[in-house]
Formats: C-alpha cells, structure tokens, sequence
C-alpha cells in the first residue's frame, strides 16, 4: 500500500489539509508506516489530479492558502479496490539493524550508544501506545487490532534487545580477554 492510498483512507475521517495528514502519519500511523510532507503533497497533488480527492483553498492572512482535502467518490471506491488487495507485502526496513549487521566493525562504545538509543525509542513508542490506547473506545476494529499489534511487537523487540545485546559484545568480550 503507497502513501497515495494510506491517505485516501485517512480522508475517510473527514477533511484534512497535509499538515493534518503529517501529524495522523506521526501518532496513530508511526509505528508501522513513515511518510513525511516530501510523499504526503506530492501524494495529494497527485490524488487531486487523478480526481480522487476534492480540494478546497481556504485563505490565510500573512501565509498561503490552506489546502483541505476530502475524499471524493471515485477515491472512495480506489480505495475499497486497494482494500481488495489481501496479499499486502509486510516489510521491514530498519537501519538499526542494518547498522547491527555490521557491529563488528563499530567500536562496542558506539553499538552500545546504537542500543540504548533504539530501547530508548521503544520507550517513546511505549508512551505513545498507552496514549492512544486512552482515547481508542470509539476507534474501529482495525485500529484497535493496529495498536494492539504494535504493543505486540514493541514489547518482543524490547524483550529480544534486552536478552540478547551482549550478543553484539561476545567478539569483543572474548578478545579482551585473550589480550
């Protein structure tokens, strides 16, 4: 699933301009779909241009127009087509552990710095899961699955990094002590 079609989702809700887009992408979607303003107005631009989303411009004194954004019918039914789609590819990127791969060559100071830095992460991503998990009675069934699985994983990657960081040290650990 693109940007393009994640926002026509977020349209649903009602009407957003792509700042109010940022910040969905930031809190409810942070934890298992990126997008910053460079993808979301190209995004929209694109989905205006395509006829799948109405835009209206709303002056504002000293600065540009605000654009606001609402799904129109034929976005509507471009999405529930996507939604069709149920062979959705699941991937991970993630450059901590693509810098773990290559531990050994780091000083054990700097993996150290790397580790604690991403628990530190899971910690903001722990803080935000219980957040949201306060206002969610309203939310439908998917979302709540969401952030469930998001709590889900958070907790398996803090447990597996905490388990077995000193995985990343044996190397060295066993240097130092041959000298």
């Amino acid at each position: 699933m693109d940007v393009k079609t994640v926002c026509l989702g977020m349209l649903t809700e009602g009407p957003a301009s792509g700042y109010d887009l940022k910040k969905q992408f930031e809190s409810s979607f942070a934890h298992f779909f990126a997008a910053g303003y460079g993808s979301i107005y190209p995004a929209l631009a694109s989905l205006a241009e395509q006829g799948l989303v109405d835009c209206e411009e709303i002056p504002q004194e000293g600065k540009p127009d605000r654009k606001v954004y609402c799904i129109s019918d034929a976005g509507r039914q471009h999405l529930l087509e996507a939604l069709r789609n149920t062979t959705p590819c699941h991937k991970i990127r993630s450059e901590f552990l693509a810098m773990l791969c290559f531990a050994h060559l780091m000083r054990p100071a700097d993996v150290e710095a790397v580790v604690e830095h991403r628990l530190d992460e899971i910690g903001r991503y722990q803080e935000l899961f219980a957040e949201l998990s306060d206002c969610m009675g309203d939310w439908p069934a998917g979302m709540k699955f969401v952030l469930g699985f998001g709590k889900a994983i958070t907790e398996a990657k803090e447990a597996y990094i905490k388990e077995n960081r000193h995985l990343l040290t044996e190397e060295w650990d066993a240097k130092a002590a041959t000298g």
